[in-house]
């Protein structure tokens, strides 16, 4: 009996220590295409604390256009990784990527932007974690009608800028969902502009931003949308160089990054009214896991999650923040 335990005590240390060792040997590669910004650093943080709990290793690699795509892939198949999570710099890139890892025998998921073949449909194949555009949008331009409401405004006479960058569906999806919210409120489509960003900065809103105030100058009141938070504090940063107070216009952005926070921070209010912020915790925590069990496991993650944002005001963002899990 003493022997049949001690096999039985055996095997089950010995089980342990096979499921160790496959967590250890197991490398799943980490591609974002902005390594710098908050948000790829972010969602590096929560792979890591990911790969922490379960022993895994996170090789992280930033690449900002497809010629470091297909080299950071190459590297990842040359160290012995056996997956990969990728937020590309460019969605069309998509069939390049898929058979790049078929080439190093490498699992790949996306994260945030979605892979599209050559005819702009998503491939539908590869898993993908990404975030509800459209619902985020919506969210935004709901925030926005009832703030005209509450400010006692009238939607006629109240001029909306459209921020866009339309080279990314993401962006196009999020401001036309504000658009929709906005229309269902009452608010007429005719005086809805749009400011068309060359690039999806501050800089580049502002100047476009600026375009729309100047030709419409016999508006007083104003509301600003669009792809991020960078694009409405740009729109509010024309606002501010034209001499429109900041009584007189509304802006909701989009993602919580440190320029909105920061904004929040200032010892007076300006037009920056709010932010929809997207947590990255999912978005690196949970594709890391999904990439985990992809490969110890053979569990594939699911074809399509999409993850949703939650309105935070000046009065209020720490305690989103908080609730995000975003310290």
């Amino acid at each position: 009996m003493r022997l049949l335990k001690a096999a039985m005590l055996a095997g089950t240390v010995a089980i342990m220590f096979a499921g160790s060792a496959l967590a250890a040997d197991v490398k799943i590669g980490f591609i974002v295409k902005q390594p710098e910004e908050p948000w790829f650093q972010d969602e590096w943080k929560f792979a890591d604390i990911a790969a922490k709990e379960k022993g895994f290793t996170v090789v992280k690699i930033g690449a900002e256009d497809g010629e470091k795509v297909q080299s950071a892939i190459d590297n990842l198949g040359a160290q012995g990784v056996q997956g990969f999570i990728i937020c590309t710099p460019d969605v069309k890139l998509g069939p390049g990527i898929v058979a790049k890892a078929d080439a190093n025998q490498l699992k790949v998921m996306t994260v945030d932007d979605r892979l599209v073949g050559a005819d702009g449909s998503p491939l539908a194949d590869v898993p993908h974690m990404g975030i509800s555009a459209t619902k985020i949008g919506e969210d935004v331009g709901k925030a926005l009608a009832a703030e005209i409401k509450k400010r006692g405004w009238d939607m006629k006479s109240v001029g909306a800028i459209r921020v866009s960058y339309d080279q990314l569906p993401t962006a196009v999806d999020r401001v036309e969902g504000a658009i929709a919210m906005l229309k269902e409120a009452g608010f007429p489509a005719a005086n809805i502009f749009d400011a068309p960003q060359a690039k999806t900065d501050t800089e580049a809103a502002l100047n476009a931003s600026t375009t729309v105030l100047n030709k419409h100058s016999d508006i007083k009141h104003w509301v600003a949308f669009g792809l991020n938070d960078e694009a409405v504090l740009g729109a509010i940063r024309a606002s501010e160089s034209v001499g429109i107070s900041s009584d007189n216009i509304v802006g909701i952005g989009i993602g919580g990054a440190d320029s909105a926070i920061n904004e929040f921070k200032k010892p007076s209010a300006t037009g920056f009214f709010g932010t929809v912020i997207i947590s990255p915790k999912r978005h690196g925590y949970e594709t890391a896991m999904n990439m985990y069990d992809w490969v110890a496991n053979n569990k594939e993650p699911p074809k399509l999650t999409l993850t949703s944002g939650s309105l935070a005001l000046r009065g209020d963002y720490e305690k989103v923040r908080k609730d995000l899990g975003i310290e």
